[in-house]
């Protein structure tokens, strides 16, 4: 269902995580709603959890991750009680603690309880990388991500709280590359959840050369280790994190990737790996695992340029008779996603996940 139409756009390379300055600067500037009166509390905690799919990862990013869990206010004195879990995926450059900041948690899930959605556990793992993001992908170099969050994360929280140990009672949300992440992640592993709510999806289609000039190729040959990444911009260091998930290469230190220009030549091999993890591109392989989530929403403001790619996937769901919901909302890429998360993410789980599983 479409709630808003796009109009035509002639506009390219939307898909890009890296878009303008305007869209990095955004990234720390949200607006709070107000907070509801007399809201019980949460309950946060801050955790390590050791991932085994992590270990190794050629960049030498470390295999324990922290994460933020937030526990609904009744948790503590229902015992008995067990809860529906939603994992929250972060956005490129920022890790959990910097998100749950930008979207003001835990005052936007206190609030959204208060208003009458049901209570359930948030769980927020970093997944910030030493170029600033993994994209959630499955590499070598990064390590394996998506399986950190599938599987090592979920079965964490499985055991150490008193979740719904059931794909009907695990929800999947992520916010610009989290949406990518949550995109992918949530295609391909329709046997651990079972809602799925994509914010501002970045990367869905192919990404192309752009940003890789003769100054960021420069750049990158004077690195003699991942580190050196923190010496880069913004830019430059997206472009490396998206090599380092996307075109590893184990045999090509000291950064263990390939980017898709080399001696000034374009390498089409690497190209055509970038596309092969392009949402748009996969959608097709996993209809059937898309049929099987009892709700799925697509979200994004109006001033986003990535409206455009998350227009196209509600309209390919659609092709399919997929059920989905697709909203386009008046805001920037991130001016309004702490009312987003209070006033439609979590009453979408709520709505949707289930709060007692029978087998």
């Amino acid at each position: 269902m479409r709630a808003h139409c796009l109009a035509p756009s002639l506009v390219l390379l939307l898909s890009q995580f890296l878009l303008t300055p305007a869209t990095v600067h955004a990234q720390v500037t949200t607006a709070v709603p107000e907070p509801v009166a007399n809201a019980a509390p949460t309950r946060i905690e801050h955790i390590h959890v050791h991932s085994p799919a992590l270990e190794g990862a050629l960049e030498g990013d470390s295999p324990d991750r922290e994460v933020i869990v937030v526990l609904p206010p009744s948790y503590d004195r229902s015992k008995a009680t067990r809860y529906p879990v939603v994992y929250a995926l972060h956005g490129y450059s920022i890790g959990a603690t910097q998100w749950t900041g930008e979207i003001h948690v835990p005052q936007v899930i206190e609030s959204a309880f208060a208003k009458g959605a049901r209570p359930m556990i948030f769980v927020f793992p970093d997944s910030k990388t030493v170029h600033n993001g993994s994209m959630y992908s499955s590499s070598v170099t990064t390590g394996d991500y998506e399986t950190f969050i599938s599987r090592d994360l979920v079965a964490y929280i499985d055991a150490h709280y008193r979740t719904l140990p059931d794909r009907r009672s695990r929800g999947l949300v992520g916010h610009s590359m989290g949406g990518y992440g949550a995109s992918r992640i949530g295609m391909k592993h329709a046997d651990v959840f079972g809602a799925l709510y994509l914010m501002s999806p970045c990367c869905l289609s192919a990404r192309g050369t752009m940003g890789l000039n003769p100054d960021a190729m420069a750049a990158y040959a004077k690195m003699t280790s991942p580190a050196d990444s923190a010496k880069l911009d913004w830019a430059q260091r997206g472009t490396l994190a998206a090599a380092a998930a996307w075109s590893p290469d184990p045999a090509n230190p000291p950064l263990y990737l390939d980017l898709p220009i080399r001696n000034g030549e374009v390498q089409h091999d690497v190209l055509n790996k970038w596309a092969a993890n392009a949402p748009l591109s996969f959608v097709d392989q996993y209809i059937g695992n898309l049929r099987r989530y009892a709700a799925i929403s697509i979200d994004v403001g109006d001033q986003d340029m990535l409206k455009i790619d998350a227009g196209k996937l509600h309209d390919m769901l659609d092709r399919y008779q997929v059920a989905n919901h697709f909203e386009i909302y008046s805001g920037t890429h991130t001016s309004r996603v702490a009312f987003r998360f209070q006033d439609e993410v979590v009453p979408f789980f709520s709505r949707n996940l289930a709060f007692a599983v029978t087998k």
